[in-house]
């Protein structure tokens, strides 16, 4: 899949979000990579064989205080993690959207274990 399509995909999950999610996503940038890199790995606390789909880099909401003229927090979609995993453009239509609200989960300040316990993945 080519760039520019797979950035549509991305936008249209963006969109998709409730409005009351989106208007709490201020200061925030949505880019898309290739694959994570080594640092990325190991931040996130993965080893360098594993896979990343999506990685969100910031201060979750909740946990802001004092919260003025910041760099934006990042999400990033790893495109080539995506497709590896994926065998038709719908699955990767899939991911990317559940790549999406599972990044956009920790801007609000969900962490894996309260996304595992609400079945998102």
């Amino acid at each position: 899949m080519d760039r520019r399509r797979f950035e549509q995909l991305v936008r249209r999950a963006i969109e998709d979000l409730p409005p009351a999610f989106l208007e709490r996503m201020d200061n925030v940038d949505v880019v898309v990579g290739d694959w994570a890199s080594r640092e990325q790995l190991i931040g996130s606390g993965l080893s360098e064989d594993d896979l990343l789909l999506g990685l969100y880099e910031g201060i979750p909401l909740p946990d802001r205080y004092d919260y003025n003229l910041v760099l934006p927090d990042k999400i990033t979609l790893f495109q080539r993690a995506i497709e590896s995993i994926c065998d038709t453009e719908d699955e990767v239509v899939y991911e990317v959207r559940a790549t999406v609200i599972h990044e956009v989960a920790h801007h609000f300040g969900i962490d894996d274990q309260a996304l595992h316990d609400m079945g998102i993945d």
